[in-house]
């Protein structure tokens, strides 16, 4: 193999290695926002049952004191028509029947208010019980996505390190100038770099090169850069199908 296709056998490498690092990164950098995502689910739904567990208490404690003030004018009332048997006089009596009537009429509001109550208790205790249920049910998705991040965080660096030997490795072989017109086009265009053209086209731009150039690249001597788009180009023939990028 001449020098010449060893430095593009090189830097095709060189690209595979950095198109599988860009992916790798990309990986890395998505998976705590998917993370961060579900914790953050994670603590709306513990706000929720917080705010549902407050008004449930207040609904609770309203039934309970409704349920009390029944309870203690109902004990009125009854002691209110045992006295009624000993009343003197017909001005008493009729007083104490307009007391025991006030009494019965607010009993009775109450305790359709604490029909209310208990209903939207119901209510507020089974959507709780539902919520406290899903985030159960999200507590462990995230423990077991946490777990199950840092073992791809392990991978992948390790992953990433057998890269780096590679990608230094796929180096060694290229001249430090074309290395370095590697570098350049790679931080300025999206991948990939380096390019196949295969019947006047470039793989990249997908526009046809100059004859000359073309012909030139034929010739297999010199690593030329696509007029259009500026990658770097080889011909297809100097590689088989099985090694284009």
């Amino acid at each position: 193999m001449s020098i010449y296709l060893k430095q593009i056998e090189q830097l095709v490498a060189l690209q595979r290695v950095d198109s599988e690092v860009l992916q790798l990164n990309t990986e890395l950098a998505s998976a705590p926002q998917e993370i961060q995502s579900l914790e953050e689910h994670y603590q709306n739904l513990s706000q929720e049952l917080e705010q549902l567990a407050e008004k449930t208490t207040f609904l609770h404690e309203q039934e309970k004191r409704l349920s009390q003030e029944i309870e203690n004018d109902t004990l009125k009332i009854k002691k209110s028509k045992n006295k009624l048997m000993m009343v003197s006089n017909t001005k008493e009596y009729h007083a104490m029947m307009r007391e025991m009537d006030n009494l019965e009429k607010a009993n009775r509001l109450r305790e359709e208010e604490r029909i209310t109550l208990v209903e939207e208790l119901t209510r507020q205790q089974a959507s709780q019980s539902e919520l406290a249920e899903q985030a159960e049910i999200l507590r462990a998705e995230l423990a077991t996505k946490q777990a199950n991040l840092q073992a791809r965080v392990q991978k992948t660096e390790q992953r990433l390190n057998v890269l780096d030997q590679a990608r230094r490795n796929a180096g060694k072989s290229v001249p430090p100038p074309v290395l370095g017109r590697y570098e350049f086009i790679r931080s300025r265009l999206a991948a990939p770099v380096i390019v196949h053209v295969e019947g006047g086209i470039c793989g990249g731009c997908h526009i046809s090169i100059p004859p000359q150039s073309y012909n030139e690249l034929q010739k297999g001597q010199q690593i030329l850069s696509c007029p259009n788009c500026q990658r770097l180009i080889y011909w297809s023939e100097h590689f088989t199908p099985a090694n284009n990028e």
